[in-house]
């Protein structure tokens, strides 16, 4: 739940305000707080054109992700919910419009019996201001059951106005544990390639002429050859050899194709959160139940 010690942290990192399923609706604007005990209780959200726009947003049910709020409602709600004026007070009319836009408990007015005076709405937060408290407000949604006009004289009587709404039976609520899930960003993987550099060893056969001395015996058949040349002189004579040397040529080639996919698996958390109920006592009857 959004508490008063959040709201400058949330205003310094400028976070932005997204709904339910994680679209964002607009940047944090500014956080209107109960003028009696400095709770946030609206929050307003830049839309538009360079967030030139700002919508009210209520705070029930909020909760902080980081530098952001996530509400529980959707950015078409919040696109049209009344225009008020984000500046000083929301007096009691224009927070009635917005209660109503957003199906909070109805309508509420509270009006101090005492001098028949209207309480201003809060201010956003760090403004001082006179107004009506979050005690005020439960027990105005108490009294008139969703809607309608909460008198202090109600109050006075120390009666549940919302219990005896028939005036001789009273209701008895408990609160129930709805747990859906809400998918939302866990991690992130991505693919990336990069070059490194082995070594590779192949043994390649490679020849090479070698010199190699004949000598042959002066025979009928090369005796011509032979005495062919003066018959005492001097001769050299050339011989060119030749090998093989290895020769690299390097080549590059697709080997396999690599992507990422995904999987659904499903595990089970457990939930456990505290609920409250309410117990009826009769005092002086027999308790007879049906």
């Amino acid at each position: 739940m959004l508490a008063k010690e959040h709201i400058d942290d949330l205003l310094n990192k400028n976070g932005n305000i997204l709904s339910a399923d994680g679209g964002k609706i607009g940047s944090i604007g500014q956080v209107y707080a109960d003028d009696d005990n400095g709770q946030p209780t609206w929050v307003t959200a830049r839309t538009g054109l360079f967030g030139t726009s700002e919508s009210f947003i209520p705070l029930e049910g909020a909760r902080v992700d980081g530098a952001d709020i996530v509400v529980p409602y959707t950015k078409d709600q919040v696109k049209d919910a009344p225009r008020v004026e984000a500046e000083g007070h929301l007096d009691p009319a224009e927070e009635d419009r917005l209660y109503e836009h957003y199906q909070l408990n109805g309508t509420l007015t509270y009006t101090e019996a005492a001098n028949g005076h209207t309480a201003d709405s809060g201010r956003p937060a760090g403004r001082s201001a006179g107004g009506l408290s979050a005690t005020e407000r439960d027990a105005g949604f108490a009294a008139a059951g969703g809607g309608g006009t909460y008198s202090a004289a109600d109050d006075r009587a120390g009666r549940d106005a919302s219990g005896l709404a028939d005036g001789d039976a009273m209701t008895r609520s408990e609160e129930r544990v709805n747990v859906g899930t809400e998918r939302q960003a866990a991690s992130r993987a991505r693919l990336r390639k990069y070059v490194v550099t082995e070594n590779v060893t192949q043994t390649v056969p490679v020849q090479r002429e070698e010199v190699r001395l004949e000598r042959e015996p002066i025979t009928e058949g090369n005796r011509g050859e032979a005495l062919g040349g003066p018959d005492i002189s001097e001769a050299e004579h050339e011989v060119v050899l030749h090998e093989e040397r290895p020769v690299v040529d390097k080549e590059t080639v697709p080997v396999e194709r690599v992507r990422l996919d995904t999987e659904t698996v499903t595990d089970e958390v457990t939930v456990d959160e505290q609920v409250r109920k309410e117990r009826i006592e009769a005092d002086g009857v027999e308790d007879t139940r049906r």
